[in-house]
């Protein structure tokens, strides 16, 4: 498990719901990729309206329903781990917003007992 506490670097990047990485959700593929690098933790966040770079505004509201929503992936580890995951980024995220910003860490801490891969809990 990885141990975290104190300062540590805030990821946040900012695409579209309907945004894809080779048929997948782009979003997935960024929580994938940074499981993968061994980062502390990442959570996707599904907006219910916004606009970016383009000027259209994207709503859940019912007479404008959208269904390319706006979606936050926030990861947090330290500063030497999420500068090295950046690089990835680069190579997914063609249209968004990748922001980082530091933030300190008053309590991170898992389930009591072992996870498997999945993150169920073993018996």
């Amino acid at each position: 498990m990885t141990r975290l506490a104190g300062r540590a670097l805030r990821l946040t990047v900012l695409v579209g719901e309907d945004d894809t990485w080779r048929r997948r959700p782009l979003y997935t593929e960024i929580v994938h990729r940074a499981h993968a690098a061994g980062l502390a933790g990442a959570s996707v966040f599904r907006g219910i309206e916004g606009f970016g770079a383009s000027s259209l505004i994207h709503t859940s509201r019912l007479l404008s329903l959208s269904e390319d929503l706006p979606v936050a992936v926030v990861v947090v580890d330290t500063e030497e781990r999420v500068r090295a995951f950046l690089p990835q980024l680069d190579e997914l995220v063609g249209d968004g917003l990748v922001i980082l910003d530091a933030c300190e860490v008053v309590r991170y801490a898992g389930r009591d007992g072992e996870t498997d891969a999945k993150g169920k809990r073993s018996s």
